[in-house]
């Protein structure tokens, strides 16, 4: 009964939203924070560079972001941030820390549009909208002055244990494209129908009104402020600087650049200094 009586307040505020949000725009801010457990060696890194290597990895994971949507379109935008510096003599790469510079979605014709810089280079990486498979459950909780109903679905992922290696010789090299075990992890997220829209952050859609909160077991994102038809804010427009290709085209060359980098930090004379390599799980 009680479930029932959820579902038809849903249907509600999508009626009244419907009416009232014909024509606006929208602007949320959303901060990322994810979950790390890496267990550094203290055999092969003395304690001051323990430290400098947890601040910059707590750097590249927590984010600032800015949605702006309407009823049809969405930006995700990340916050330029200053981050923690890599330690002394050290180049450090981060595998699976994932993040996007440009996220636009059409949720009209489904389909988006990713700018990302990588190796200072710039790639849009185009392709559909992910048809995402939500359970509408009948949790509810206030976020900020918004009512959020609670969805669920399950994703396929791969299981990259976190952890670092440090690369000193040619036994202890290990390489990107190994393929892991896949496991299934539970997204659950909140959305408001008090705004109509099917937006998200991130890769995050497909709900009847704005998702507000998500969390996968390792990354939370949570929307701190939210504004609707600000008197200035971003505009929405599809980005068209870069390289076009696909996401499988992207990953092939994501692998490729890592395979590159790895070569050129063997100990065979070549780089400067040593690479210490970092995977994160989820």
């Amino acid at each position: 009964m009680k479930v029932l009586v959820k579902l038809i307040i849903v249907s509600i505020f999508l009626l009244c939203g419907t009416i009232n949000a014909q024509e606006f725009i929208g602007e949320a801010t959303y901060k990322s924070k994810r979950q790390i457990d890496v267990k550094l060696d203290s055999t092969q890194m003395y304690s001051g560079m323990q430290e400098q290597v947890m601040e910059m990895l707590k750097k590249q994971f927590e984010k600032t972001h800015i949605l702006t949507f309407n009823k049809e379109e969405s930006v995700y935008i990340e916050e330029e941030s200053l981050g923690a510096p890599n330690p002394q003599g050290m180049q450090m790469t981060i595998i699976g820390a994932g993040g996007s510079d440009v996220l636009y979605k059409n949720l009209k014709e489904k389909r988006n549009t990713n700018m990302r810089e990588t190796f200072s280079k710039l790639f849009l990486v185009k392709g559909g909208l992910k048809e995402h498979e939500w359970t509408l459950e009948s949790d509810t909780k206030n976020i900020g002055e918004y009512t959020c109903f609670k969805a669920t679905m399950t994703r396929e992922v791969e299981e990259v244990k976190s952890g670092f290696t440090i690369d000193k010789d040619e036994d202890s090299h290990e390489k990107v494209d190994k393929e892991a075990p896949m496991k299934t992890i539970t997204i659950t997220a909140w959305y408001t129908p008090q705004i109509p829209v099917s937006a998200g952050p991130a890769g995050y859609h497909g709900l009847p009104g704005l998702i507000l909160e998500t969390n996968d077991g390792s990354q939370t994102i949570i929307c701190s402020k939210i504004i609707i038809n600000p008197k200035k804010s971003n505009e929405i427009i599809e980005p068209t600087k870069g390289k076009e290709v696909t996401q499988e085209e992207f990953d092939a060359i994501l692998i490729k650049k890592m395979k590159d980098m790895q070569e050129r930090f063997r100990p065979n004379g070549r780089g400067d200094g040593e690479r210490i390599e970092i995977r994160i799980g989820g």
